[in-house]
C-alpha cells in the first residue's frame, strides 16, 4: 500500500524592508532546500507575497530556514500567514512583478557598499569589477536615490537603461550566487555606468582614469565636484587652509563646519576619537556623517570647523568614493554638499554646470541618473544613544512605527527650517528625506514633489486626510499646506512648535495614546499661542493637545530678526531688563563686544533704547545662549543654524565649573519662569572675577 503524503498550501503576506535587499531570491533558495514548490512575488506596495505547497515536513522545513537565514538588509515588520487551497505547482518561481496592492510596505533606503563588493574592485583578478566604481549586490548599493516607483525592479530604477551583459545575466539568473540571483541594481564594467572627467564648464577632459585623475587634481589643491549616490559632492583638501578658506570664499559659507570624508574607520581614527560604537555605525549599511571629538594635533585645517571641537566624519559609502579617496594623499577629503548656499543639492549635470561651476575647477561625473535627492544623514552620540540631526540617506524612507493606530490618514509638511515632510497612515509615519529651509521657493517645490510622490506610492488620498503645519503665519510649510486644502478640500489642522517636538519625543520613547508627559522643549524659535516667540518651554503634553506650565522669561529681540544674527543685539536686550544704557555701554567695551555691532556704540545704544521701548518677545533657549556666546567672546553674528550656541559648547568643555552662576524660579501668571536675566547677571558678575578665556 502506497502512502501519499498530504499537501497543504499557505499565502504568506510580508512587509517591511523586503524589496530591494534580495529577499525574494532568499525565499527561492530557501524553499528549494527545503523542497517546496511555489512562487514568490513584489507587490505594489513594496510587500512581498509567498504562495508554498508540499508535505507538512518540508513546510516545516522551509519556515525553520526561513527563520535562520533572513539577508541582514532585510526587516520583517509584519508577516501575515494564511492556510489555502494546493495550486498543485511544479517548483518555485520568482513570478515577475504585480502592480496589486495588499498592504504597504517600506521603500528601502540606500546602503553603502558592502565589504564583499569592495572586495571585488579591489582585486585586480577580478577582470569584471577591478576598479569599477558602480559595483552593487542584493545587500547593498543605490535605492531609493535612483527608484521611480515602485515596486523595486530594475525596470523602475535608473538602472533600466543599462542592459546586462552575457555574465551579469548568468550571475543574475544563478539560483546559488547568493548576492546576484534576481538583484535588480547590479551591473559590471561591461555593461554599467561610467565615469568621466570635466572641467567646470562641464568639457571633457580626455584621461585614461579620470577617478586617479580626479584625486592628483584634489591633491594638487583643486576644487573637484563629484557626482555621488543622491547627489552631488564637492571635494577638496581638508589638510590645506588656502584650499579651505578658496572654498569657503567660493561657497559663501564663512563659518558652518565641513564634512569629512575617510577612507576608513580606521583613517578617520588618525583624526577623530572611534570607539567601538562609532566605528560599527561609520561601517554600518547607513554609514552616516558621525560628530566625533577631534583629535589633538590632527592633520586638519581649522577653517574646516572653526570654533568647533567636533567633526562630522563618515566613510567612503560607495566604490566610487573609495577609489577616489584611496587614490589621494591623505586618505580623507571635505565631502560637502554640492549646492549654492540656501539652495537643494544638485543631482545632475545641467544643473551642477549652471550652479556649481563658480565653485569648483573640475568635475568628476558619473550617467547613472539620480532619480531622487538624498543628502548624506548626520548623526550624533547623546549618552551612548543614537541621536539623528538630519535624516536622510541610508535612513530615509524607512518608516517609524507608532504604538497606536491612527484614526485618518496624514500629511505633514513640517516646519519652515531643517524642513522634512512625512505622512502617515495605520501606524506608520514615512518621513520625507531631510528637505532644508523651505524658505528657498526651490526647497519649497521639492517638500510639495515628495508629499505628493509618496502620498501616490502609499496610496494616501489626500482629499481624505489630515493636513497638518506648523501653526507660524508666516511659514511657507503653512502655506503649502494650505494651498494643498484649497486643491483637495482637505482638513487641515496647525500645531505648535514645540508641542511637536515633544510628540516626537514620545512617540520615539513609546509613550501610549492617553499617556501624559512633563515636556521640556528648547529651540530657536516656535510660534506661540500668545503669539510671542517661543524656545524654551515646559510642558504637560498628551498626543491631541498640552498645557504651558514653565518657560524661560521673556526678552526683548532688538531688532526682530536682526537680533537672531547678532547676538550682541539680544545680549544688549536682555543686559537692559537689569542695566542702566551707560552701564550697557560700559559693560560691551570692558567684553569687547561692541566689535560685534557694525556700527558699534551708536547702534548699540539705538539697540537698547529698542529693548527698553517697544520690540518683539522671546522666551527662546537660543537665543539667551546667544547672549552667553556674545558676552564671552565666543560668536557675534550667526552665520548658519545654531551656530553661537554650537560653539559656546566647545567653548564651555574647555572651561571651568563655576557654582555661583544661577537662574532662579520665579511664579508669573500661574507658571514657573526661569529668569534668564539674573542668569546673564550672574555670568556678568562673574566675568568681574576673571576672564573667562
Amino acid at each position: 500500500m502506497r502512502v501519499v503524503a498530504v499537501v497543504r498550501a499557505f499565502r504568506i503576506r510580508v512587509t517591511g524592508i523586503v524589496q530591494g535587499v534580495g529577499f525574494r531570491p532568499f525565499v527561492h533558495r530557501v524553499a528549494v532546500l527545503a523542497g517546496v514548490a511555489g512562487y514568490v512575488q513584489n507587490l505594489g506596495g513594496s510587500e512581498v507575497e509567498i504562495h508554498v505547497e508540499g508535505p507538512i515536513d518540508r513546510l516545516a522545513r522551509f519556515f525553520t530556514l526561513f527563520a535562520e537565514k533572513l539577508p541582514p538588509p532585510a526587516k520583517i515588520e509584519e508577516f501575515e500567514i494564511e492556510e489555502v487551497k494546493p495550486l498543485n505547482l511544479k517548483g518555485f518561481v520568482i513570478r515577475k512583478s504585480s502592480k496589486r496592492m495588499s498592504r504597504r510596505s517600506m521603500i528601502p533606503p540606500d546602503f553603502a557598499i558592502c565589504r564583499e563588493c569592495l572586495a571585488e574592485i579591489l582585486d585586480p583578478k577580478n577582470t569584471r569589477r577591478y576598479r569599477y566604481p558602480f559595483n552593487s549586490c542584493a545587500y547593498c548599493g543605490p535605492r531609493f536615490s535612483m527608484m521611480y516607483s515602485v515596486p523595486y525592479d530594475r525596470e523602475n530604477t535608473s538602472m533600466k537603461h543599462f542592459p546586462l551583459c552575457r555574465e551579469c545575466v548568468e550571475e543574475y539568473n544563478d539560483l546559488w550566487n547568493e548576492r546576484r540571483y534576481h538583484a535588480q541594481g547590479i551591473s559590471c564594467a561591461r555593461c554599467g555606468p561610467r565615469v568621466w572627467l570635466t572641467d567646470s564648464k562641464g568639457r571633457v577632459v580626455e584621461v585614461e582614469d579620470p577617478i586617479r585623475e580626479a584625486a592628483k587634481l584634489i591633491d594638487q589643491g583643486y576644487i573637484v565636484g563629484v557626482k555621488g549616490l543622491g547627489g552631488f559632492h564637492i571635494a577638496a583638501l581638508a589638510t590645506d587652509d588656502d584650499v579651505v578658506a578658496e572654498l569657503r570664499r567660493r561657497k559663501k559659507r564663512p563659518q558652518k563646519p565641513f564634512a569629512i570624508m575617510a577612507l576608513d574607520a580606521d583613517v578617520a581614527n588618525k583624526i577623530v576619537y572611534v570607539d567601538d560604537l562609532a566605528r560599527q555605525l561609520l561601517e554600518s549599511p547607513e554609514s552616516p556623517i558621525l560628530l566625533l571629538p577631534v583629535r589633538p594635533g590632527a592633520r586638519v585645517s581649522p577653517l574646516v570647523a572653526p570654533g568647533l571641537d567636533t567633526l562630522g566624519v563618515m566613510v567612503a559609502y560607495t566604490g566610487l568614493h573609495y577609489l577616489l579617496l584611496m587614490e589621494t594623499r591623505d586618505k580623507y577629503l571635505i565631502m560637502t554638499s554640492g549646492n549654492v548656499h540656501g539652495k537643494p543639492m544638485c543631482i545632475d549635470e545641467r544643473c551642477a554646470f549652471d550652479k556649481l561651476s563658480s565653485i569648483v575647477d573640475f568635475f568628476l561625473l558619473h550617467n547613472r541618473e539620480i532619480v531622487n535627492r538624498v543628502d548624506d544623514s548626520v548623526v550624533r552620540f547623546t549618552r551612548g544613544r543614537v541621536v539623528l540631526l538630519r535624516r536622510g540617506r541610508g535612513y530615509a524612507p524607512a518608516w517609524i512605527r507608532l504604538r497606536f493606530c491612527l484614526p485618518k490618514t496624514v500629511i505633514a509638511f513640517g516646519a519652515e527650517l531643517q524642513n522634512v515632510g512625512g505622512i502617515g497612515f495605520e501606524d506608520k509615519v514615512v518621513l520625507t528625506q531631510h528637505i532644508g529651509d523651505t524658505d528657498d521657493l526651490d526647497t519649497l517645490y521639492e517638500l510639495d514633489y515628495y508629499l505628493r510622490w509618496f502620498a501616490k506610492v502609499y496610496r494616501v488620498d489626500p482629499s481624505r486626510s489630515v493636513l497638518v503645519a506648523d501653526m507660524h503665519p508666516a511659514y511657507q510649510s503653512r502655506r503649502l499646506a494650505e494651498a494643498w486644502r484649497e486643491e483637495y478640500g482637505s482638513e487641515l489642522q496647525l500645531v505648535q512648535h514645540h508641542h511637536a517636538h515633544i510628540v516626537s519625543a514620545m512617540v520615539d520613547w513609546g509613550v501610549g495614546v492617553g499617556e501624559r508627559v512633563v515636556g521640556i522643549a528648547m529651540d530657536g524659535v516656535g510660534y506661540g499661542i500668545d503669539g510671542a516667540v517661543w524656545g524654551g518651554e515646559v510642558m504637560l503634553v498628551e498626543y491631541t493637545g498640552f498645557e504651558r506650565v514653565g518657560h524661560l522669561a521673556y526678552q526683548p529681540m532688538p531688532g526682530g530678526d536682526a537680533a537672531t544674527r547678532y547676538p550682541v543685539r539680544m545680549l544688549i536686550g536682555i543686559l537692559s531688563s537689569f542695566l542702566s544704557e551707560e552701564e550697557t555701554i560700559e559693560l560691551l567695551k570692558r567684553v569687547g563686544a561692541l566689535k560685534g555691532l557694525k556700527w558699534g556704540e551708536e547702534e548699540a545704544r539705538i539697540a537698547y533704547r529698542m529693548a527698553r521701548e517697544r520690540s518683539p518677545m522671546t522666551s527662546s533657549t537660543g537665543r539667551v545662549l546667544d547672549a552667553v556666546s556674545a558676552l564671552l567672546g565666543v560668536c557675534y553674528e550667526r552665520t548658519y543654524e545654531g551656530e553661537p550656541a554650537m560653539k559656546l559648547e566647545a567653548f564651555g568643555r574647555r572651561g571651568k565649573l563655576v557654582d555661583s552662576i544661577e537662574a532662579p524660579l520665579r511664579h508669573s501668571n500661574g507658571m514657573l519662569v526661569v529668569d534668564t536675566s539674573s542668569l546673564i547677571e550672574s555670568v556678568v558678575n562673574v566675568l568681574g572675577d576673571f576672564d573667562p578665556r
